[in-house]
């Protein structure tokens, strides 16, 4: 058996192995459910308007839909409205829940759902439409309550890494992940140039594909290193005024010291030649007032 497969850069969904293979799913019931995955997050699509677009006919689509909620990945609600109208709330998931869990997605509330490593975590992927599959029209119940976001800093952070190979496209399911590995790396005091460097040496060369962005970038901010200490301060430039030489000068002599020296390098290289000038002419005097004092001169 051959193949040959090129992993697409853009405009493409990560979908389990569980659900391609997936033993009691008919090849309908996989289409409908990949297609609804792959729509955006804010998607108005039911699914009956993905099996009309897909070409299913009602019979297989109302099967195919059957086994999706027999197998926990589709959850309807059928509730009265205002003015007594009748809306149906549809929740589709990448990942079985059961009616507990689905209650707990639909309301907004933390769901104990924990799916396995490289699949995308559980999303809506459409909500209720305006015009149901048995015809009726309802206004539509105000929206979910949605769980605080992580900080700004880390999604802008994670956005930040994305943009930087075209390679890295990663799916809207695992965004909330890489967010969370983000925070901790800024909460144990990482700038965001220390994160995007850590990614950065952790890519393939750039004539290999990866195949799986999202995991790789899980898995190069699964542990956050340790916090470089910070640079020692460089030392304040030495500034150091003019001052006058003490030297024997006619004029005035300025001159700009390196230390605490009073003597400017002319009088500093001078210092030795007067010394001995100044030795010699001493001697020379205590000579003439030993010969007029008619003592012999010291030697």
């Amino acid at each position: 058996m051959l193949r040959h497969v090129i992993a697409p850069v853009r405009h493409f969904s990560q979908v389990s192995n569980e659900i391609l293979r997936h033993p009691r799913l008919s090849s309908d019931a996989v289409r409908i459910l990949t297609w609804q995955l792959s729509l955006p997050q804010d998607a108005d699509e039911s699914l009956s308007r993905t099996a009309a677009r897909a070409g299913i006919k009602k019979g297989a689509f109302n099967r195919a839909k059957a086994q999706l909620k027999e197998e926990g990945y589709v959850h309807e609600w059928r509730r009265q409205g205002l003015r007594g109208l009748w809306a149906t709330t549809q929740l589709v998931s990448s990942v079985p829940l059961t009616a507990e869990e689905a209650l707990a997605v639909r309301d907004g509330r933390p769901a104990a759902v924990c799916p396995a490593a490289g699949e995308p975590r559980v999303r809506v992927a459409g909500r209720h439409p305006e015009k149901t599959p048995e015809g009726n029209t309802s206004t539509p119940p105000p929206p979910a309550a949605q769980a605080p976001e992580p900080g700004r800093e880390a999604r802008e952070l994670v956005e930040s890494i994305t943009s930087l190979d075209p390679r890295l496209t990663v799916p809207r399911g695992m965004v909330p992940q890489l967010v969370a590995l983000a925070a901790e790396w800024l909460d144990l005091g990482h700038t965001a140039d220390d994160v995007r460097g850590e990614v950065r040496r952790g890519l393939p060369g750039r004539g290999q594909a990866i195949h799986r962005p999202g995991g790789l970038l899980r898995y190069l901010l699964r542990e956050p290193g340790p916090v470089a200490p910070p640079a020692a301060p460089a030392p304040p430039p030495r500034v150091t005024a003019m001052r006058e030489c003490a030297g024997p000068h006619v004029q005035p002599m300025l001159f700009t010291p390196d230390g605490d020296e009073e003597l400017c390098s002319v009088c500093l290289a001078a210092a030795p030649r007067r010394e001995a000038a100044a030795a010699a002419t001493a001697h020379g005097a205590a000579a003439v007032r030993a010969r007029m004092a008619g003592r012999p001169a010291r030697q």
